[in-house]
């Protein structure tokens, strides 16, 4: 059955009304919009008018300011959840990748003999680092997940690992400049393609981190809703 107007203006409202990642915004918009399509359905089979019978849907439903809330806090943890799910998989990945790097390039044991006192314990305390922040994305998906109904607060795992990124990846960039850099790194590595190739790979995951720990930050700021529809 198509959708009337008031069905569709309400949906708009929400629409406009919620901020979060696309999928599960559009999932609830979608969601909201079949459900007061089957009750405007089912009220016009009553015997109400079509517009009637979708005024009185919307009623039932709630405004979109009594509604909206719960759509949000629902839209924060589905971004928290993505921001865990990509630190468990990307930090630890990228600790991995750069180990097998540093074990196949063709100079790697005289580049260990000849580097600085500190580069070996910087190295392994960059990758006990990314591990750690790895473990608490694992952490923090299972408590979005499995462990929802056990946390009194969930936007504050989600703010949490927000925080956790912008905190540590100036860090970790020090870390891995310095032993890029600061130790004049082995002869050959800037053209060697698998180090330049993960480089590129580092940048990327570092991108999407920041990406989804901006959105987290901003859903879970403490900020006025709009007003209702």
């Amino acid at each position: 059955m198509a959708g009337g107007g008031v069905i569709d203006d309400y949906v708009t409202g929400l629409g406009r009304a919620l901020r979060g990642p696309r999928g599960p915004r559009l999932d609830m918009i979608t969601e909201a919009r079949d459900s007061l399509l089957d009750t405007a359905e089912a009220l016009q089979g009553d015997g109400l008018g079509r517009e009637e019978a979708e005024r009185a849907a919307v009623e039932e439903f709630g405004t979109v300011g009594e509604i909206a809330p719960g759509y949000q806090e629902e839209l924060s943890i589905a971004a928290g959840r993505r921001l865990a799910a990509t630190l468990f998989l990307t930090v630890p990945l990228t600790t991995v990748m750069w180990s097998v790097i540093w074990r196949i390039f063709p100079t790697a044991p005289m580049a260990y003999e000849t580097s600085p006192d500190w580069f070996v314990p910087v190295a392994r305390g960059l990758d006990i680092l990314q591990m750690l922040i790895g473990v608490l994305g694992g952490i923090a998906l299972v408590a979005l997940g499995r462990g929802l109904r056990r946390i009194g607060r969930p936007r504050l795992v989600t703010r949490f690992l927000g925080l956790l990124v912008w905190a540590m990846l100036p860090v970790m960039l020090t870390l891995s400049g310095a032993l890029m850099f600061g130790s004049h790194g082995p002869v050959g590595f800037g053209d060697y393609p698998p180090g330049v190739g993960m480089a590129l790979v580092s940048l990327l995951f570092w991108g999407l981190q920041l990406y989804c720990a901006f959105t987290c930050l901003s859903l879970t700021r403490r900020a006025p809703f709009p007003a209702c529809a």
